[in-house]
């Protein structure tokens, strides 16, 4: 089926209280294992670019998503993750992205608001919806580095920040970072009560992988509707690149060990999946 944008999958999560997984892809067979688990256990499905893979592929990339998903049976939307400008915000939006995220969590409060207004403007002709952040997702990934992430989402600020620029989801910083954690992470979990409190568009958390189950479920119960996965994929994927190379070091077909990659992402997007509670849902 055609791509779509996530407006109304995140607003069935929302009344559904489940949350929809987002996988971040770096190439053709971890894009087919992404769309191979939706289609097996029925579940909606967000497919990422970072902002490094769009400079190493291209933004026509997307075209790899979009010829995946023509056969698949469940609905699937390609989104900018952490777009770093509003130039890049709109070279995807005129490529075919179905929803775009605008990051000016590094910068001052107001200066947020104009470029995540701005993009928002631009997307809404479209119908495309509009990610932001607020406060910032510490931790190092690709080539975002939030630094010690020590900049919690302000529930107030959230609520003047959503009326102000007209976005469509909002990711929290509730204490989750990019990467591979060094210790247990303490997420504030009443913080993010606050904040669903006083905005009503869906949640979005960043830095999930590495967190334990439990902690995914219990905040997606209080108010988040997308959930990000990313580092847990990149490692998946060269593990089974390393493996199939460390059995048979003279293979010399990318398709053999490309192939290991693909069933270990497949069953970390599956299991992801069903932590999200987004499964046969289509």
């Amino acid at each position: 089926m055609p791509l779509v944008s996530t407006k109304q999958m995140l607003l069935d999560a929302q009344k559904g209280n489940y949350a929809i997984g987002a996988f971040n892809v770096e190439n053709m067979e971890m894009v087919q294992a992404v769309i191979a688990a939706a289609e097996e256990l029925r579940a909606p499905v967000i497919l990422q670019t970072t902002p490094s893979t769009v400079k190493y592929a291209g933004v026509d990339y997307y075209g790899l998503v979009k010829a995946a998903d023509q056969n698949a049976s469940v609905p699937a939307a390609i989104h900018l993750d952490h777009g770093t400008s509003f130039e890049l915000a709109v070279q995807a939006l005129r490529a075919g992205y179905t929803s775009i995220m605008i990051d000016g969590s590094h910068k001052p409060f107001e200066d947020n608001i104009r470029i995540t207004g701005k993009v928002a403007e631009v997307c809404a002709p479209l119908g495309v919806p509009v990610e932001a952040e607020l406060g910032k997702v510490g931790g190092k990934e690709d080539d975002l580095d939030g630094g010690e992430g020590s900049g919690y989402t302000d529930p107030f600020e959230a609520k003047e920040f959503v009326a102000k620029t007209k976005v469509y989801s909002l990711a929290v910083a509730i204490g989750t970072a990019h990467g591979v954690y060094r210790g247990e992470p303490n997420l504030d979990l009443d913080r993010l009560e606050r904040i669903r409190n006083e905005v009503d568009i869906p949640l979005v958390l960043h830095g999930a992988s590495g967190l334990a189950d439990e902690v995914v479920i219990e905040s997606i119960k209080r108010g988040i509707c997308k959930v990000n996965f990313a580092t847990e994929l990149r490692i998946a994927f060269s593990n089974g690149v390393k493996e199939t190379l460390k059995e048979n070091p003279e293979v010399i077909d990318p398709k053999k060990f490309g192939a290991l990659g693909r069933d270990y992402v497949k069953a970390i997007v599956m299991e992801k999946m069903k932590v999200c509670g987004c499964i046969y849902r289509v």
